[in-house]
């Protein structure tokens, strides 16, 4: 290597036949080695030797050693190669160390959406679903709404406080399941992703939320006095008869601030056994957000106990069924059919088994989850919606046992769980069920409002996901069929995308998200000017019927949506386009907030906890001892 500023010269002409060498720094020379891993030192000759060097008579084990002179010919050029080498090491680990400390982008990152912003905007719309005396604090954000309902269950035989609680839709109905199923969802939300609801400042709205949802729910039920009464149970506040001749919620198209009409009340025995199961799952859950109120939560809890206790006794005294089959659920039964009872006592159950703990609860849900699911109608499989519950049940109770499982006798149940859980994801990924050109999953092909389904879909498989990552899952498999975790959260941005606007005709079916939402929403709120003047029905039709944009933005309601070829028609009297309800958002906030990334700061933001809390769902069921 004539131009090298550094060169080797051997003194001997056999050096070929040796392959590997090492060192003793000392002795300044290369010594024949039997191995390639022992590392070669080299003197550079930078130093000055000492004038003795006693290990120049160590013999070498080999029968002839090599010595090769590195001559350094340049000093100054040596020299910068070092303090250049030197720089690009320290340039590496300064790089490696600003790689691993600056927060990570996770993989479930990939929506442009603005979820923090459509989170905040869906929770909104439950403000403005409030029936009752509004709290002066947050009056301002739906500024045109005031007071309304206050009268509720007093213009009836029953003389019950009625006050409060959500009307459901654009209509001023006040339905107690949708309601129930609302608090519930709502109440899973924050117990799973607390975390991510405190980062973006929502936590305490949501759970204002919620606390508006529970308490208007205590007031539902009544217990038995005697041994003769079963207690009673209110299933609606509102008329949605088809008397033409008298004005009620249905044919008066008036805000509810300006209501005169007579509001009936409907009330069901305990018999009424899908309504009671879901106000036990819905007193259970928001037990636990409120956990640190102690009185509060207690008592949500014993309502919930007393409640179920009475409601899923089996004997002659106690009749089982659905609400809708007597006459308390009449009318209910126009807009919130029920089609079975066994999945709301199992839902119910389980959510109160995690609750108080007691694990007889649990033992119900898992001793009656099998006949809860022979019940299932085919056209409602797959769904989790207000009349449909054993999707969730399932997911839950695989969450029981991938986080605390409890073995005998309860593995058999768990094991059947976690099987239709993952054959459930497999469902919502495969050709199962079609979708849309654009893109939206059609869980009930037959019926409007996809939009709701989608939503709850999304969130089963985004929390599916997160606690696949909890226990170091890669997937699942169904037969002979398979899924990633990346799969699953592939699928749930999917169809929130879609609802935010990444479909066919770019609309976003949130209103206030975007550029292009829905303004002729169904709502009579919404429709009708919020000027200090009373509108009577007969006026009111004026706004029904009006090409005009509402009036007022009714900022985060999720519309009904499209149809089976991704069309929709932005008119005020087509309510199978435009009508939003609290059920339907309460699922868009359960998949936008499981896809909201999870905090920054947290501790375990770059661990596996993707802002879940883990364990505190189970903090009241003591864990197998072994």
């Amino acid at each position: 290597m004539p131009d090298s500023k550094y060169s080797f010269a051997s003194s001997d002409p056999d050096t070929t036949s040796i392959k590997y060498y090492h060192s003793i720094p000392e002795a300044g020379r290369l010594l024949p080695s039997a191995s390639r891993w022992n590392s070669i030192e080299i003197d550079f000759n930078v130093f000055p030797k000492s004038s003795t060097n006693a290990f120049d008579s160590i013999p070498s084990r080999f029968s002839k050693s090599v010595e090769f002179n590195l001559i350094i010919t340049d000093k100054k050029y040596f020299s910068r190669f070092l303090q250049i080498s030197v720089s690009i090491l320290l340039s590496i680990i300064a790089l490696c160390l600003l790689l691993r400390f600056l927060p990570r982008k996770h993989e479930h990152h990939g929506s442009s959406k603005n979820l923090t912003l459509a989170l905040n905007q869906a929770l909104v719309f439950f403000d403005a679903q409030k029936s009752g005396p509004l709290p002066k604090n947050r009056s301002i954000i739906v500024k045109f709404r005031g007071d309304s309902g206050l009268e509720d269950g007093n213009e009836s035989d029953t003389h019950a406080n009625l006050v409060g609680g959500f009307y459901d839709s654009g209509n001023n109905l006040k339905f107690s399941l949708p309601t129930a199923y609302t608090t519930t969802l709502l109440s899973w939300t924050v117990i799973e992703y607390h975390e991510k609801y405190n980062q973006i400042g929502e936590l305490e709205h949501v759970k204002d939320i919620i606390k508006w949802g529970s308490d208007y729910l205590l007031k539902l039920f009544i217990p038995a006095n005697s041994t003769t009464d079963p207690g009673v149970l209110f299933s609606q506040v509102g008329s949605a008869g088809n008397d033409t001749a008298t004005d009620n919620d249905i044919n008066c198209w008036q805000r509810p601030e300006d209501m005169g009409y007579p509001r009936p009340v409907s009330q069901c025995s305990t018999s009424a056994s899908d309504l009671a199961g879901e106000i036990v799952a819905a007193l259970s859950a928001a037990s636990l957000v409120f956990k640190e109120d102690k009185n509060y939560s207690s008592k949500l809890i014993e309502t919930a106990k007393e409640l179920f206790d009475t409601a899923s006794r089996e004997d002659e005294g106690n009749k089982q069924g659905t609400y809708t089959t007597d006459t308390c659920g009449a009318e209910a039964m126009k807009f919130y059919n029920s089609s079975g009872y066994k999945d709301e006592l199992v839902w119910g159950g389980t959510w109160l088994s995690f609750a108080t703990g007691n694990v007889s609860r649990l033992q119900y849900a898992t001793d009656k989850f099998s006949s809860a699911v022979d019940e299932e109608l085919s056209s409602e499989k797959g769904l989790f919606y207000w009349n449909n519950k054993i999707s969730a049940t399932g997911v839950l109770l695989t969450r029981l046992r991938y986080f605390r499982d409890l073995g005998y006798p309860y593995e058999s149940a768990l094991q059947t769980s976690s099987n239709m859980t993952d054959l459930l994801m497999c469902s919502y990924l495969s050709q199962n069920f079609k979708k849309t050109p654009g893109g939206l999953i059609l869980l009930r092909s037959n019926k409007g409002a996809q939009l709701q389904f989608a939503a709850t879909a999304s969130f089963l498989t985004k929390l599916y996901s997160d606690y696949l990552a909890l226990i170091h899952k890669s997937g699942g498999s169904c037969s002979d069929d398979a899924f990633s975790i990346e799969m699953l959260r592939s699928f749930s941005r999917s169809q929130v995308n879609y609802i935010l606007g990444d479909n066919p005709i770019k609309m976003s079916y949130v209103v206030g998200f975007g550029k292009n939402y829905p303004t002729h929403v169904h709502h009579r709120g919404a429709s009708i000017p919020s000027d200090n003047k009373k509108w009577t029905c007969e006026e009111g039709d004026k706004w029904l019927n009006s090409k005009d944009q509402n009036p007022n933005t009714l900022l985060g309601a999720m519309v009904a949506g499209p149809d089976q070829d991704d069309k929709f028609v932005d008119d005020r009297d087509k309510p199978w386009f435009t009508e939003p309800t609290i059920s339907s958002n309460a699922g868009l906030v359960a998949a936008l907030i499981a896809l909201h990334d999870p905090p920054s700061h947290s501790p375990n933001y770059n661990g596996a906890y993707f802002g879940m809390d883990e364990l505190g769902i189970f903090e009241r069921i003591s864990p197998v001892s072994t």
